[in-house]
């Protein structure tokens, strides 16, 4: 492409729903809309860079207006069933299910468990569906004692082992972990086995930063071995490159918290000429949606809209930015376990900020889809190619 060098940044905030899809009732989430209830929860929200790119032109929400002259802004919709962070990071990069993944609402069977504690070489405990806080709390005490990995499941397709790290160094879970991971095949290929360190003492146990997840690999090509086919370097920043198995990521970059992974993305601006920069911002799931913390989770919204802020400062004519989620985790529906629902999507380029700054007004800006249409943007708008086999469409020139 001839031109100013061009980059595009996706961020993704992790479980940011805003509103129900379709056949949300078949999941048990009818009614859900994360944004919403946490707006609703806290007294309103104070987001006022979000809410100017027009995150309140979205869906209603307490305390953040519509914009009077927004981005692209709309919902975007999943093809594909489930409601967990790895199908919809999937789908944002064009790779869709066919059929769910499995999951384990009774725990893990008998035969399952057998050749889980032969390939691991350690004894498990608990095997049911748990909230991962309340995992290490009911049975934090009998690993210490035993030295038994705490096994949970959820409504998602996840097979976590935790273990307190004085109890098994943080290695030697990621080797559990990964021979889990090579076990779990078949028609037991859950999404993801996820690694869940803790320390602390009884009564204080805390899960530390060592969070890594061994996923399955995508199903199917993606947007981001497309960018690579064209010679654009793909920086994944978080979770993405475990979300992905490493296929489609050229270099892997630290985000265990959103400060880190949001450091990253600004020291990368400073560095890159061209690439996709694709960053999960995983503590509106992790830290404060399963844990219905609305306080924590308005906080992070706001450290979220500071650092957009930030981002936009930076933005030039050759950069594209993309706000969107994966799913949902409302505080609002019975249960710790993520909702089927709407993303948000705000996108702008620098040329269109510059433009909108010199008071340029074009016609609607207004774009529902499906997620996959963020891969589909990224790819055209990094390699001026469009793909015939994946799924999605632009909706940036």
């Amino acid at each position: 492409m001839s031109g100013q060098p061009r980059r595009a940044i996706v961020l993704v905030a992790d479980a940011c729903g805003v509103g129900a899809l379709p056949d949300a009732a078949d999941y048990g989430d009818e009614g859900t809309n994360t944004l919403a209830h946490v707006a609703e929860a806290v007294g309103g929200l104070e987001l006022p860079t979000l809410a100017a790119l027009g995150l309140g032109s979205i869906v209603p929400l307490r305390g953040v207006a519509a914009a009077a002259d927004p981005v692209i802004h709309g919902r975007l919709h999943r093809l594909g069933p489930g409601k967990d962070s790895a199908t919809g990071h999937w789908e944002l990069m064009g790779v869709v299910l066919e059929h769910p993944l499995p999951t384990y609402p009774d725990g893990f069977p008998a035969d399952v468990i057998e050749c889980l504690v032969a390939a691991m070489g350690h004894e498990v405990i608990c095997n049911r569906p748990s909230n991962g806080i309340a995992a290490i709390e009911d049975f934090g005490s009998e690993h210490l004692r035993t030295g038994a990995l705490i096994l949970y499941t959820s409504q998602d397709s996840v097979l976590q082992l935790a273990a307190h790290e004085e109890r098994v160094p943080m290695q030697e879970l990621y080797r559990a972990c990964a021979a889990a991971r090579e076990a779990m095949g078949g028609e037991h290929a859950v999404g993801r086995v996820i690694a869940r360190p803790f320390a602390g003492a009884e009564g204080a146990f805390e899960r530390t930063r060592g969070r890594h997840d061994f996923a399955v690999r995508p199903p199917g090509r993606s947007y981001l071995q497309e960018l690579q086919s064209a010679g654009v370097e793909v920086h994944g920043i978080g979770k993405i490159s475990d979300l992905f198995a490493g296929v489609g990521v050229t270099q892997s970059h630290p985000g265990a918290t959103n400060a880190e992974a949001l450091q990253t993305v600004e020291a990368l601006l400073c560095e890159l000429e061209r690439g996709l920069v694709f960053a999960n911002l995983i503590e509106t799931d992790q830290d404060y949606g399963h844990r219905k913390d609305v306080a924590g989770f308005g906080r992070a919204l706001r450290d979220i809209d500071s650092a957009v802020a930030r981002l936009l400062a930076r933005i030039r004519d050759g950069d594209l930015l993309i706000v969107t989620a994966d799913h949902g985790v409302d505080p609002a529906h019975p249960g710790t376990d993520h909702t089927r629902e709407y993303v948000p999507l705000l996108a702008a380029s620098g040329e269109m900020l510059r433009r909108r700054a010199a008071g340029e007004r074009p016609v609607d800006r207004s774009h529902d889809g499906p997620l996959a249409d963020v891969g589909a943007s990224a790819l055209r708008w990094l390699s001026g190619r469009d793909s015939d086999e994946l799924p999605g469409g632009s909706f940036i020139s």
